[in-house]
């Protein structure tokens, strides 16, 4: 079984990422998404600490684009002007298991 991606669609009027994968589809909310981010910027390379404060992610904040990173990732770039971190496939499959309860 494939980790990428059959397709995957910023549903902006639902607030929610869809991403299909060959076993299943899940819709993640994008305020859950953004915080959830891993870049430098949001949490301390060293440390593995969180910088980011979740509280200051707006719970309306939307996908502005989203572009393909190889084959492995999506970056997507947020309202709030982020767009640092990327989103590899294998990560958005961990987040899939943290939603269902799985992980």
């Amino acid at each position: 079984m494939s980790n990428i991606p059959l397709d995957l669609k910023a549903l902006k009027d639902a607030g929610r990422l869809r991403v299909v994968w060959e076993d299943g589809e899940e819709d993640f909310p994008f305020a859950f998404l953004r915080r959830q981010c891993q870049c430098a910027h949001c949490v301390n390379e060293w440390t593995g600490e969180q910088i980011l404060d979740p509280a200051t992610v707006p719970e309306d904040i939307s996908v502005e684009t989203m572009e393909l990173v190889g084959s492995y990732a999506v970056r997507i770039h947020w309202t709030d002007g982020h767009s640092a971190g990327l989103f590899t496939w294998e990560r958005l499959r961990e987040l899939r298991d943290d939603l269902s309860g799985k992980g």
